[in-house]
């Protein structure tokens, strides 16, 4: 499917790393969690085995998707395979690209292995952690407000996109998340 098949005017999904399971987990109204239908959804996964709209590789840089098409980007279980520990350029270059495709005031909605999560570390195929405090690397605000003040990193110089954490939830071994896209 390519973008110039979305539907103009309507609120657009993408399900990144769909696998075979097209359900909406996460909603961002409660009556969206008690409704949990896709508006127009776009499914996204490496393996065609799975039958997604596109077929891509995540780590490809950009993504098949112009700028700003997205109202929400989701991804269940699917951002701890992405990159390595360690290797920030990746981590800011894989949510510089969902940020990239979210229209102003979109969002990103996800779930990853909680720090407490046997599942964290325990599926070989996991190569970072997503925890809470990964999040704050996301936002702008927080290096205007903590770099020079306390330890945290400064990585501007790699990351110019800007995120704010409207959910930050962790419940029996799942963080669940919801960032805003800042345009």
């Amino acid at each position: 499917m390519s973008v110039t098949e979305l539907k103009r005017g309507t609120a657009t999904q993408l399900l990144i790393g769909c696998g075979t399971n097209r359900d909406k987990r996460m909603g961002l109204t409660p009556s969206q969690a008690d409704d949990p239908g896709w508006q127009q959804l776009t499914t996204l996964d490496i393996n065609p085995a799975h039958h997604p709209d596109v077929v891509w590789d995540l780590r490809e840089k950009p993504w098949p998707f112009d700028d700003d098409t997205f109202d929400e980007v989701h991804a269940y279980e699917v951002l701890e395979h992405l990159g390595r520990q360690g290797d920030a350029e990746a981590f800011f270059s894989d949510f510089s690209e969902i940020w990239r495709i979210l229209k102003p005031g979109g969002h990103l909605l996800g779930t990853s292995p909680s720090a407490g999560s046997p599942w964290l570390w325990g599926d070989p195929g996991h190569t970072r952690a997503i925890i809470p405090e990964s999040f704050i690397f996301l936002c702008q605000d927080e290096y205007e407000n903590q770099v020079g003040k306390n330890a945290m990193s400064d990585y501007r110089y790699c990351y110019s996109a800007d995120f704010k954490p409207k959910m930050l939830e962790v419940n029996n071994g799942t963080f669940s998340y919801v960032l805003e896209a800042i345009k």
